[in-house]
């Protein structure tokens, strides 16, 4: 479809699907379970812009050639106008592991960043690993959105600035050892399709981190021990069961993410470099609508198409934030709103009933 489209020589067409991180959203607040939105999003549009936790599903993954991976922080710089993305064809990933991570489980994760390297062929730096406990702690579960802390952020920001240099890392993944709290109940419900994904908020933490300060992508995969089997288990948390890490789809999701573009006097744009002035349409959770990327995109040209359908914790929804989105009810109808407006259609004209033009008035003038 992408190929033969008559407006193929226009401008891309391009759409930031949002989900944002640890706030119970019915589709994306699991494992990878927005990954169809995104595989069907990306067929209506040249470039999809969109952040990790839409697209990794601990061992599965879905690349697509028009999908961007971008890591929150820069998604909101790059939603500013502050930092543009400019596309590669592949990224250096260098692996940093907690050094709390316990020996058979740090093997565990070495010999998944093998398996992608050997079957898929990305390409990976040597290793390292942190020179004191990262000291992840999570909260108690009992908020409307997940956050976390790191206790030794230094021996992180020390880690990432060696593998740069040393290992010409273009890209980061990083492996902390989270808690394991397996009786605990926030992590039953997240299991059983209900409540917030825990890790998220201080997964944030740590990727925003790197790429505040370093300027190059980054992704997070904790380090857990299996959990014990539930034949309850909710589809939409199963595919973080599979195995003993959710390294694979970070890696492979970093192995071509777009860099980060910092504007400087000797900057020269190339034709494909993306700002914020080129994105077309901005898809979000009706009632998620106050976050940072949403609230620079409602300022620019970009249409905001709010689905009602995902629900979250949080009720943030755009009219009293004086955000002019276009309300839908699912992503089903989302997807046809983008197939309209890329046609350049009025999406009022395919309802069954239109209202009059009227006319304006002109006061004031002389």
């Amino acid at each position: 479809m992408r190929n033969n489209c008559p407006w193929a020589s226009q401008s891309p067409y391009t759409v930031v699907l949002i989900v944002p991180t640890g706030v119970g959203a019915s589709i994306g607040g699991y494992a990878g379970d927005a990954l169809p939105v995104a595989r069907a999003m990306a067929e209506t549009c040249d470039r999809l812009i969109t952040h990790p936790n839409v697209l990794n599903g601990a061992q599965l993954y879905w690349p697509n050639s028009n999908t961007f991976y971008v890591e929150g922080y820069g998604l909101d710089k790059f939603a500013r106008g502050e930092w543009g993305l400019k596309p590669v064809r592949k990224n250096r990933v260098g692996l940093i592991l907690d050094r709390g991570i316990e020996e058979d489980l740090r093997l565990r994760h070495l010999q998944a960043a093998d398996a992608v390297r050997a079957t898929l062929g990305i390409y990976l730096t040597d290793y390292i690993i942190t020179d004191a406990d990262l000291g992840v702690q999570l909260c108690d579960g009992h908020t409307e959105a997940s956050w976390g802390t790191i206790g030794n952020p230094g021996s992180l920001l020390r880690a990432a600035e060696v593998i740069i240099r040393q290992g010409g890392a273009e890209a980061i993944a990083v492996v902390a050892r989270f808690p394991d709290e397996e009786n605990s109940l926030a992590l039953q419900d997240y299991r059983h399709g209900e409540g917030v994904d825990q890790l998220a908020g201080a997964e944030a933490v740590i990727s925003h981190l790197i790429v505040r300060t370093f300027h190059i992508p980054c992704a997070h995969a904790p380090a857990l021990m299996p959990l014990p089997l539930d034949p309850e288990l909710s589809p939409r948390a199963a595919a973080e069961e599979l195995g003993y890490t959710f390294l694979p789809c970070i890696l492979v999701g970093l192995s071509n993410a777009p860099q980060f573009i910092l504007p400087t006097p000797n900057y020269t744009p190339a034709p494909e470099d993306i700002w914020a002035e080129g994105v077309d349409a901005v898809v979000v959770p009706a009632n998620a609508c106050g976050g940072s990327a949403i609230l620079s995109f409602s300022n620019k040209r970009a249409s905001i198409i709010a689905v009602f359908e995902n629900q979250t914790q949080i009720l943030v929804p755009p009219e009293p934030l004086g955000i002019k989105a276009i309300k839908v009810n699912s992503y089903l109808e989302a997807l046809g709103v983008l197939v309209a407006h890329r046609a350049g259609i009025d999406v009022g004209t395919l309802r069954p009933s239109l209202f009059l033009k009227h006319c304006l008035t002109q006061t004031g003038y002389q």
